[in-house]
């Protein structure tokens, strides 16, 4: 188990409009300009937009693999611990944070979570 920080990053790319900012500790993931994950290289940690009820739902099921990273504007933030998840978990958890942020128009031609792992 686990996903390297490269096989991640082909995920967060075969996302629509995605696009990445660097920063001198991490790595900000968008959409049309609005964040829905970064990535810190360091820790080997992402952390992705979620739903409140999602992000306690999974933190509570395994702190090993989830923290609550922040909330704001009703949405829950959590860490993943990417040693710590497989690929299919991982690509339905970033396509959900994608799918919170995104605008309508590209949610009709959204990839799926199969399509993410074979990219």
């Amino acid at each position: 188990m686990g996903v390297e920080i490269e096989r991640f990053l082909r995920l967060v790319k075969a996302l629509p409009d995605c696009e990445h900012r660097d920063s001198e500790h991490y790595t900000t993931f968008r959409v049309q300009g609005k964040p829905f994950g970064y990535l810190w290289p360091r820790t080997a940690t992402v952390g992705l937009k979620q739903t409140l009820l999602e992000q306690a739902a999974l933190v509570a099921e395994r702190p090993e693999v989830f923290e609550v990273q922040f909330t704001a504007g009703g949405f829950g933030w959590v860490v993943v611990h990417l040693d710590a998840i497989d690929l299919d978990e991982l690509s339905e958890l970033t396509l959900e944070a994608w799918s919170l942020t995104a605008p309508e128009e590209l949610l009709a031609t959204s990839p799926t979570p199969q399509s993410l792992v074979s990219a």
